[in-house]
C-alpha cells in the first residue's frame, strides 16, 4: 500500500494521540484500529469526526471494539485535540470576530428551548423531530420520511430485538418509541 508524504505525517501524528491513550494503529487488541485506506488520515484532517465516521464506513479502516476504543479516546479528551481544519479555522474566525458570549449561548438556548410544544406540533408529525427526513418515491407525507429515516438509522446501525439503545437529545423521544415499537429495542 503506497502512502503518501502527508499520509505519512498525519499517520505520525495521529499514532502519537493513539499511543498516549493506550490504543495502536494496526495493533491485534480488540480496541486497536486497522487501517486499510491510509487516505484515512486526510479525511481525519480534513473533516474531523464526520470524517472518521465517514471512513469507517467505506471500510478505511476497522476495529473490532469500537465501544472500547470510543471510551478510550473520550475519557482522555483526546477528540479535542484532533481537529479539521475547518474547524479549526472556524474556532480562529470565531475568535477574532466574538461572535457569541457565554451570556448570550443562554439567552438563545432559552428563547429555543423553551418555546413550548405547541408551536412545534403545528409543523412537525407526530413523532416530533425536526431533524431532516429521508425521502424516497414511496415516501408522501412528512411523517412517513420521518419513519423512513428511522429505518434506514436502524438498518445501518444493524439494530436487532433485545439490543439497548441508549437515546439522548432526540427530541420528544420519537426515534425511541419507533424503536421500542417496531423492534423491541431496550431504552
Amino acid at each position: 500500500m503506497k502512502i503518501s508524504m502527508l499520509n505519512k505525517i498525519l499517520l505520525n501524528k495521529y499514532s502519537e494521540f493513539l499511543e498516549s491513550i493506550d490504543v495502536e494503529i494496526n495493533g491485534n487488541r480488540p480496541w486497536d484500529i486497522t487501517v486499510h485506506n491510509p487516505d484515512l488520515y486526510k479525511s481525519i484532517l480534513f473533516n474531523g469526526s464526520l470524517g472518521f465516521g465517514e471512513s469507517y464506513m467505506k471500510g478505511w479502516f476497522d476495529c473490532e471494539r469500537l465501544d472500547l476504543f470510543f471510551e478510550k479516546v473520550l475519557k482522555q479528551g483526546v477528540s479535542t485535540e484532533i481537529q479539521s481544519i475547518p474547524l479549526f479555522l472556524g474556532r480562529v474566525k470565531r475568535k477574532f470576530r466574538n461572535l457569541q458570549s457565554i451570556s448570550r449561548a443562554f439567552q438563545v438556548a432559552e428563547q429555543h428551548y423553551d418555546i413550548g410544544n405547541d408551536l412545534f406540533s403545528l409543523m412537525l408529525d407526530k413523532t416530533m423531530m425536526y431533524t431532516c427526513g429521508y425521502w424516497t418515491k414511496d415516501v408522501n407525507t412528512l411523517e412517513e420520511s420521518q419513519l423512513a429515516k428511522l429505518d434506514l438509522v436502524a438498518k445501518k446501525l444493524d439494530l436487532k430485538p433485545g439490543m439497548k439503545v441508549l437515546d439522548i437529545g432526540c427530541g420528544w423521544g420519537g426515534a425511541a418509541k419507533h424503536f421500542a415499537k417496531t423492534m423491541g429495542l431496550m431504552l
